[in-house]
């Protein structure tokens, strides 16, 4: 039993480390670079009683410093006072343009509605899309997004990271969390293998939105109007990554483990309408973490072949660390890859419960 217990450890561990060599396509490649660029784009930012993060954040977008750029605010049947600070905005900047979505039975609170409406205002071909509680770190942000088009490339691929709260472990697991899945999105990009990007910070054309017919085939789906648009959408061709520290936005994160806990319930039911591909290989990679820490914990508990068991361990962390700490540096997340070692079987543990929690009900939609 020791020994089929250690090979299975061995295989795990092997998968384990697989994916991590393939992710060193993104942490070891050179970060993104601007290019000179002029033409006209618009912002798509979707707000649901976000009053208080309008006023904090858009000024952000507004201050971009890029020659030509319409800010699409699009007030999603809020219960609060957006839509009087989206008019405040407009009447001291004419850039801004509104689209007021009144709820209605077919499309009752579904927000791929709600920028369908806002894609159809905008003036011009290329779109980058934020959230209302998101800041671009940099005044360049605009100008490294649009560089990412070309006649080939129509979608581009951004980070969409958390603030930092000092001397908050859940805020350490978010970002953990976000960095991770960002390592994975842009490192299968990076290979020729894209499927899925973050609304927070993400652009694509007009003409791919409409090629699609939107998001037609997944609207009955609450989320998924950033991910599952580019698993349908993307090929090995058309996407374009842009991870310069300059493109990086920011948002604000959940600041207790319940709340945190229900909103990644929510993005989870979306993962299973991904390409066949797709899902094998994120459940393969998921699967291999979960039981290379359950078989480590079982193999060190009964000492069994102990001595190996750590060296293997010790191998592993090395290789997830020089991954972690490449892809941190270049995404400025690097306060939290000293902990990894605790993150990762934290976040591990979380992502079973969320596993099992919506086999047993179904979450809420997205607001």
């Amino acid at each position: 039993m020791a020994t089929v217990l250690f090979a299975l450890f061995l295989l795990f561990a092997a998968i384990n480390i697989g994916y991590f060599l393939a992710f060193f396509s993104f942490s070891g490649s050179r970060s993104s670079e601007a290019k000179p660029v002029t033409f006209p784009v618009s912002v798509i930012v979707c707000a649901k009683n976000e009053a208080e993060n309008l006023q904090n954040f858009l000024p952000s977008i507004l201050e971009q410093d890029y020659p030509d750029f319409e800010v699409i605010v699009i007030n999603d049947a809020s219960a609060d006072n957006t839509l009087d600070i989206i008019e405040e905005f407009q009447l001291q900047d004419p850039r801004i343009k509104i689209v007021n979505v009144v709820n209605n039975e077919a499309f009752w609170a579904n927000k791929k509605y709600a920028l369908t409406l806002g894609i159809k205002k905008a003036q011009n071909e290329h779109l980058i899309f934020t959230d209302a509680d998101c800041a671009p770190q940099s005044i360049h942000w605009l100008r490294h997004m649009a560089s990412g088009f070309s006649e080939e490339k129509t979608i581009v691929l951004g980070y969409g990271g958390y603030f930092q709260y000092r001397k908050s472990f859940i805020n350490k697991l978010i970002r953990f969390e976000t960095l991770l899945t960002a390592i994975q999105y842009f490192s299968y990009a990076k290979l020729g293998n894209p499927y899925m990007g973050v609304g927070r910070n993400l652009a694509y054309t007009s003409g791919q939105f409409y090629k699609l017919n939107g998001f037609a085939s997944h609207l009955q789906i609450r989320s998924g109007d950033d991910d599952l648009f580019v698993n349908e959408a993307a090929t090995n061709k058309n996407v374009v990554l842009c991870d310069h520290k300059e493109s990086i936005t920011r948002s604000v994160p959940k600041t207790s483990l319940p709340v945190w806990f229900r909103q990644k319930r929510r993005h989870a039911t979306v993962a299973k309408f991904y390409k066949s591909k797709h899902k094998f290989l994120l459940g393969l990679f998921y699967s291999s973490r979960l039981l290379f820490w359950i078989l480590l914990i079982i193999l060190l508990v009964f000492k069994m072949y102990w001595p190996f068991t750590l060296g293997v361990l010790g191998l592993t962390l090395i290789i997830e660390g020089i991954v972690y700490f490449q892809s941190a540096k270049k995404l400025d997340e690097k306060d939290i890859i000293w902990l990894f070692p605790i993150l990762e079987p934290f976040l591990i543990i979380s992502q079973l419960g969320i596993f099992i929690a919506n086999i047993i009900s179904k979450p809420s939609h997205w607001k």
